[in-house]
């Protein structure tokens, strides 16, 4: 079984460029997408690519693996994004976490927090293509899957046309198996992490130029798709979208992605099997000694628009958060919503 998936793992990209089949990731996010969240995820699709929050390097190497790095075998495909900027401890985490079975390794180059910013690594490191390139070079030395990036277009006053291209030829020439751009700038000086995420413009043609420019290499995009019809439009140019907050506000947009973009029968969400499922996972995690509000608090957004989704959230946000809660919550919930109705502005909800 193991090398069996080592071998998928290989090919991983590979596969996605030379089929033409597309990569629909769901973006990492800091305190969102941790496991429970992407347990989730999985449960609405097969096929989405799913990504773990940053971790960085140095508390993979000093903190509790299992912990950072541990997860169900059930959230495959799966990548690990990474943080760091110390080629050597960059590799070492690598390592470590080869036991954990990931589908890919991606290093963080896009994230303008001012935690990330303090270690020196995320968005600041487009600053310093050539350190990017060396942290690059010492994953690719020992990984076994692929190794990725994830930037931004540019950061502060760089020129993003001189910037981006830039970075892309020398982590391309570090051996770099993909890349996935965050069309915005970010600043790093005078906006917060929730600012750079709205107020900098999109520019998703320099997206574009920048997979014209190598058409060969596997370059997804990724920033402001809040639509299947948005990312369909996206594909056209490029090789695969990553959402980030509209598949976590809106978890329901995830039931088309495999009849839309991988052929899967088209069939009506069993939304009463997800409950179940993520029941029986809840339960599971209480039992370990976790609490229900680990689990539920991934879910409130899952039915925005529907009848009902007023009070689902409600239970979700108060009754999972008490002491004692049980997956009880969640069927009482599910059960709140009128899966009869036709999807309407949240006010009638």
């Amino acid at each position: 079984m193991t090398k069996t998936i080592e071998a998928n793992k290989l090919n991983f990209y590979e596969k996605a460029r030379k089929t033409g089949v597309p990569i629909f990731a769901v973006a990492p996010m800091i305190d969102w997408t941790d496991r429970h969240c992407r347990y989730f995820h999985r449960q609405i699709s097969r096929e989405a690519l799913l990504y773990t929050e940053m971790v960085v390097a140095d508390a993979i190497i000093h903190g509790p693996r299992d912990r950072l790095l541990g997860h169900d075998c059930a959230e495959h495909p799966l990548a690990l994004q990474l943080g760091g900027s110390d080629p050597a401890k960059l590799a070492e985490a690598v390592k470590i976490a080869e036991p954990y079975l990931y589908d890919e390794i991606n290093l963080n180059v896009g994230c303008p927090s001012d935690r990330v910013q303090s270690g020196t690594f995320g968005a600041c490191l487009m600053l310093t293509p050539e350190t990017v390139a060396e942290c690059i070079a010492a994953m690719k030395r020992v990984a076994t899957v692929p190794v990725t990036v994830k930037c931004r277009i540019g950061v502060d006053d760089q020129e993003p046309e001189q910037a981006l291209p830039e970075l892309l030829t020398r982590v391309l020439d570090a051996g770099a198996d993909a890349i996935w751009i965050h069309a915005r700038k970010a600043w790093l000086k005078g906006l917060s992490p929730k600012e750079n995420r709205e107020i900098p413009p999109l520019d998703y043609e320099i997206v574009y130029r920048m997979k014209q420019r190598w058409p060969d290499v596997f370059i997804g995009i990724n920033g402001g798709i809040r639509t299947l019809d948005e990312a369909a439009t996206h594909l056209a140019h490029v090789d695969g979208v990553m959402l980030g907050r509209a598949a976590y506000q809106n978890a329901a947009i995830l039931a088309d992605i495999d009849q839309r973009f991988f052929g899967a029968p088209v069939a009506e969400p069993d939304w009463e099997a997800l409950c179940n499922r993520m029941m029986v996972y809840a339960e599971r995690h209480i039992a370990s000694g976790g609490r229900l509000q680990h689990v539920a608090r991934h879910m409130v957004g899952l039915f925005t628009g529907l009848p009902g989704a007023r009070r689902y959230r409600q239970i979700l946000s108060t009754d999972a958060a008490k002491a004692g809660a049980g997956p009880e919550v969640l069927a009482a919930a599910f059960a709140a919503v009128d899966f009869s109705g036709t999807e309407q502005e949240a006010v009638s909800a």
